[in-house]
């Protein structure tokens, strides 16, 4: 087994290919960087296509709105209320498109509080034993019995960008934001690396508005060395 120094020589020489085979140098010969975009991840809805028809009426399909960052993504035109115990409700939260196998609801935490919902921090996809919630739509509701979250902070990237950062589909990260008296580091970002995908971090509205991102000076990636952080 290659000792820690030897891995981080491997991870350095993996970085140098990429950036020349891949990238090139950028403008006015400085070295290439991945462009970083950081998104705040508003509350929204992933809904299937049953679902689609149920709530917004038999043969109904997602209509796009505007396109989201990442190709092939976007929000949609339709909106549902997501209604919680004790007829707590969000009035008007956002379908993305396109849809999926299983519909799920990702909150920030002031919005499952305001819900009532103890909505536990999950990644996108992870929701087996997780609270529901009924959602209504103008032609009919559904109640979901799982599929309500926190969405766990995470970074998106292509294989190349995770070259660069020397990380693996899977491993963590961390987020060091500089913002006007609210600089913060967050921790615990996971990777999910895959073709055709650009980077992105994705922050929900109480990450983003804590460390007041919109007026960042300055945002920095980075691996943890060494990675204290919980396992997936």
């Amino acid at each position: 087994m290659a000792s820690a120094i030897e891995r981080s020589v491997i991870e350095n020489i993996v970085r140098q290919v990429v950036l020349q085979q891949s990238s090139g140098p950028g403008r006015n010969g400085t070295p290439w960087s991945p462009k970083l975009v950081v998104s705040i991840s508003a509350r929204h809805v992933h809904l299937t296509d049953e679902d689609v028809e149920v709530l917004f009426g038999p043969g109904s399909q997602l209509t796009p709105m505007k396109p989201l960052y990442q190709d092939g993504f976007y929000a949609a035109d339709q909106t549902v209320m997501v209604v919680g115990p004790r007829r707590r409700m969000l009035p008007k939260v956002r379908v993305l498109g396109p849809t999926r196998s299983h519909s799920q609801v990702e909150l920030a935490f002031t919005d499952s509080i305001s819900l009532g919902i103890d909505a536990p921090i999950r990644h996108s996809g992870d929701i087996a034993g997780t609270p529901g919630c009924v959602l209504v739509g103008p032609k009919g509701v559904v109640e979901l019995k799982e599929g309500v979250i926190r969405a766990a902070r995470h970074v998106h990237m292509s294989p190349e960008d995770a070259a660069f950062y020397g990380v693996n589909h899977g491993d963590w990260m961390r987020l060091r934001v500089k913002s006007p008296q609210c600089s913060v580091v967050l921790e615990e970002l996971k990777v999910r690396a895959e073709q055709g995908i650009k980077l992105e971090v994705h922050l929900d509205t109480d990450e983003g508005n804590a460390c007041n991102v919109q007026a960042a000076t300055k945002i920095e990636l980075m691996k943890h060395e060494p990675c204290t952080c919980r396992k997936a």
